[in-house]
Order: C-alpha cells, then sequence, then structure tokens
C-alpha cells in the first residue's frame, strides 16, 4: 500500500485521543483502516495542560491505529479547537500587474498570504484563512475568479484566531512521539467535512459538535462557512454536575449519564430509581432517574441557548442569512436522550444527529460512524482531500503553462513548455532544441493532437530524468 494514498487523522480531545487511518476506496467512499484510542487526562477543554500526559496517550492512541491497520504512521493531520479559539472577519485586496492574463491560483494564494501577515493581539496567530465571496474589479459575488480578467482581486474572509502557547503545545506533544505535523485544522470544520451534506451547506446549517471539554459550532450558507465559535463547556460540565449534586465518583456520574441520562425531565417519573454500589462496604444509594434528567437539562439548556445566541450573532434572523436547513448536532453529547427536541424547543430550528454514514464505506464498523468520531473522520477527509488537491494543482499547472505558452507562440518555429521537475518544487524551462520540436512543414502528414503531444513530452521528461 502507497502511503500517499492514506491520511491519519488524530483528534485530540478533553475525554479520549483518537488516531484513525483511513483511504479512499474506488467508490470515493473512507475506508477505516484502522482507529486507535485512549483516554485523555491531559487536555483540559481543548487545551493541553499537561504535555508528559498527553504525549503518552497520543503514543498509545497511535500505536493501538498501528497496530489494527498494519500501516506505520509518519505524519498525522490535528484537530484544534478550545476555548482560545476566535473567528473575525477581513476584506483584503491586491492589484494585478499581468492583468493580461486570468487570474490563476497563485493569485489568490498571494491574496491569502497577505491576509495571513495581518497584526494580531499578542500571543495569538492565524490558523485558517477561509475565502468567502470575491470581488473582481467591479464585479462582486464571484464565487470562483479563477480564470477571469481582471487588476484588482478582492475577497471577504473569515480568519480563524488561536492561542500561540496552545497551538505550539499540541504541535509539540506531536513531534515528541515521533511523528510529523501535516497540518492542523479547527475541529469543527473537520466534523462538517464528515456529516454534513453539500445540500445542507448551500442551504444554510449550524454544525453543532458536543464534545467533553468544549460545544464547537461552524455555521455555512451558499455553501460557504459564515460563522465558527468555541464554547468553552461540553459534556464534562453535565458529569461534573451530577458528580456533585449526587454525592458520587466521577467514574459513576458518566456511566449514569451515559446510560440513564435524559435531557427532557418530563419523560421520567418519581418512582423511577437507579440504585449506585457503595464505596469500599458502604451502603448503597439510591438516585432518582427525575432528579438526574433535571440535572442534565438544566446544563444542556445552558449550552444550546450559548448556540442558539451565536447563531443570532451570524444573523440568523435576517431572511437573506436563513439557515434553512437548521442544525446539525453530533460529538459525544448529541447521544444523550432527547436532546434533539429539546434543541429544537430552544432554537425553533429543524435539528438531526449528524453520523458519518455517508462517506463510510459499506460494510464498516457501525460504531465508527458514531457521532463521538465524527471529528476523526473528517480530519481523515481533510488530509485525503489536501493530497489530492496538491496533486491536481500540478497537474492543471503544467496543462495550464503548457497551453499558454503554446498560444504565445504565434506561428514561432518551436514551443518552449514549461513542466514541474522531479521534485515538484519549482518550473524548469526546457530549450526547444532538447524536445526536437521542429516547425510544421507543408506535408500531408497527419498533426499530432494536444494529448499526443502532452504524452510524447512527458515520456521525454522521464527519459531525461533517469
Amino acid at each position: 500500500m502507497e502511503y500517499q494514498d492514506i491520511a491519519i487523522g488524530l483528534d485530540v480531545g478533553t475525554t479520549k485521543i483518537v488516531a484513525m487511518v483511513g483511504r479512499r476506496n474506488e467508490y470515493n467512499k473512507i475506508e477505516i483502516l484502522g482507529i486507535g484510542r485512549s483516554k485523555s487526562i491531559g487536555v483540559h477543554r481543548g487545551v493541553v495542560n499537561n504535555i508528559t500526559q498527553t504525549i503518552e496517550a497520543i503514543r498509545e492512541a497511535v500505536s493501538e491505529a498501528e497496530h489494527s491497520s498494519g500501516v506505520k504512521i509518519k505524519e498525522v493531520i490535528v484537530g484544534i479547537a478550545g476555548q482560545h479559539i476566535r473567528s473575525l472577519q477581513h476584506n483584503d485586496y491586491i492589484t494585478r500587474l499581468d492583468f493580461e492574463n486570468v487570474i490563476n491560483q497563485k493569485d489568490i494564494q498571494k491574496l491569502i498570504d497577505q491576509v495571513h501577515k495581518l497584526v494580531m493581539l499578542p500571543g495569538e496567530e492565524i490558523i485558517h484563512v477561509l475565502p468567502q465571496e470575491y470581488k473582481v474589479d467591479s464585479q462582486a459575488e464571484v464565487t470562483e475568479p479563477i480564470g477571469m480578467y481582471g487588476s484588482r482581486l478582492e475577497a471577504n474572509f473569515h480568519v480563524v484566531v488561536g492561542q500561540i502557547s496552545s497551538i505550539r503545545n499540541i504541535g509539540r506533544c506531536v513531534k515528541s512521539v515521533g511523528l510529523n505535523l501535516a497540518g492542523m485544522t479547527l475541529e469543527p470544520l473537520a466534523s462538517a467535512e464528515a456529516v454534513l451534506s453539500k445540500e445542507e451547506r448551500e442551504a444554510g446549517v449550524a454544525l453543532v459538535d458536543i464534545g467533553g471539554g468544549t460545544t464547537d459550532i461552524a455555521i455555512f450558507k451558499d455553501n460557504i462557512i459564515r460563522h465558527t465559535a468555541v464554547i468553552p463547556f461540553g459534556g464534562n460540565v453535565i458529569t461534573e454536575n451530577i458528580k456533585t449534586d449526587c454525592l458520587i465518583i466521577e467514574r459513576q456520574a458518566e456511566l449514569l449519564k451515559i446510560k440513564f441520562g435524559s435531557a427532557w425531565p418530563g419523560e421520567n417519573k418519581e418512582t423511577e430509581i437507579v440504585c449506585i454500589p457503595g464505596l469500599r462496604g458502604r451502603d448503597p444509594k439510591e438516585i432518582s432517574l427525575k432528579k438526574l434528567s433535571q440535572i442534565i437539562h438544566k446544563r444542556v439548556c445552558e449550552i444550546l441557548e450559548q448556540v442558539n445566541i451565536e447563531i443570532k450573532n451570524y444573523g440568523n434572523e435576517e431572511q437573506k442569512k436563513r439557515l434553512i436547513a437548521g442544525l446539525v448536532m453530533t460529538g459525544g453529547g448529541s447521544q444523550l436522550k432527547h436532546i434533539r427536541p429539546l434543541a429544537e424547543y430552544i432554537t425553533g430550528m429543524d435539528v438531526r444527529i449528524g453520523y458519518s454514514n455517508e462517506h463510510i464505506a459499506g460494510g464498516e464498523n457501525g460504531l465508527i460512524s458514531n457521532p463521538e468520531y465524527a471529528t476523526s473522520i473528517g480530519l481523515v477527509i481533510k488530509g485525503l482531500d489536501d493530497k489530492k488537491k496538491y496533486i491536481c494543482t500540478k497537474d492543471i499547472d503544467y496543462i495550464y503553462h503548457y497551453n499558454n505558452e503554446k498560444n504565445n507562440t504565434n506561428n514561432s518555429e518551436f514551443v518552449s513548455t514549461k513542466f514541474y521537475n522531479k521534485n515538484h518544487t519549482h518550473y524548469e524551462n526546457k530549450k526547444p532544441s532538447e524536445y526536437s520540436l521542429k516547425k510544421k512543414e507543408n506535408t500531408k502528414t497527419k498533426s499530432k493532437s494536444f494529448i499526443e503531444i502532452w504524452a510524447d513530452k512527458f515520456r521525454q521528461i522521464l527519459n531525461d530524468t533517469e
């Protein structure tokens, strides 16, 4: 198996660390080759607060993923979240001196690089620069400017910012395990890759990922990311409240929440009781399921009210910004019983629970499509897409420069063509004589098509590099 055909996502969460190995099959579905999981005891609310413990947890998860997949893991793409994450809107532009040529990917990248130079608050750095609408000269609301003519390229950007120390701590943990960091992705964006459809992104949808330490939000409209936010509490707050109010240990509180918990107290009767074993020979403790649901209901309402505030901050009440597809809830917290009707009641929007079935190859373990693995699957998808985009970009640039040079020859004697060299890092100009391209003679010989010429030149390059 070629290593470039696979991707490894590493979800460093508050309650668990997951390493997932995957690839795309012939049907363009994600085939999970292996998965490793360990308990996260060095991360609090998405932020590393114990380097040593986090390194050991990552090493354990990666080792298990290697064993189950049979793949030696060399690099990972990591999800990042935490209460230090914030986002902002920014508008920027560049002036193109070569406006006689069409806009290409280099112009887009130049504009993005310019936004990366923005001065942030002390201790912050930019994680993502996400283009929204473009404007070419006086033409606004351009979604794809590549191939257009214009001297001024302008765009609105959604910029995601985080604390430098938190970002570097995650990077240090990954490198201490002996892994290369292929990239970092905001976790709600990764989860969106796993559970949202293109139609939902187009219609307008809010993704709500309820994790252990944080609740992450990503809002899409017209297939464009419009708003991101991180609420600094999640499922662990519910567990902590159960532990405090019921006077039990954390492990028992977590089991109670998972097995008997409900976000809707009206579903339980006063007579429904669950018995918890006592510690070290002490008498068992009886807990009313009604009381348990009331504790959970109170905390879930607080989370959903914060979600509703973020949706209003985006501007959902405006007609043109309406989120027609409503809410999609994912993450471990979304599995809480009756959380869906409660979310519909608080937000007044349609709600569904997000699973990754649409992207997972048939026959995979049903556990993998569980909402708590949405971020991990999204990171695998992102890693595979990045590799595919890298390869496709090289091919497109090759064809673009070939056509560009060919069209500019104006019946000259030779055709000069630009090719990528062997390591794909820069262009190499080949002299026409090296390809023995002679001027067309007035003969009855049938001229070669563009594809045939391209294939001949590509074979010649391979021969030259041997």
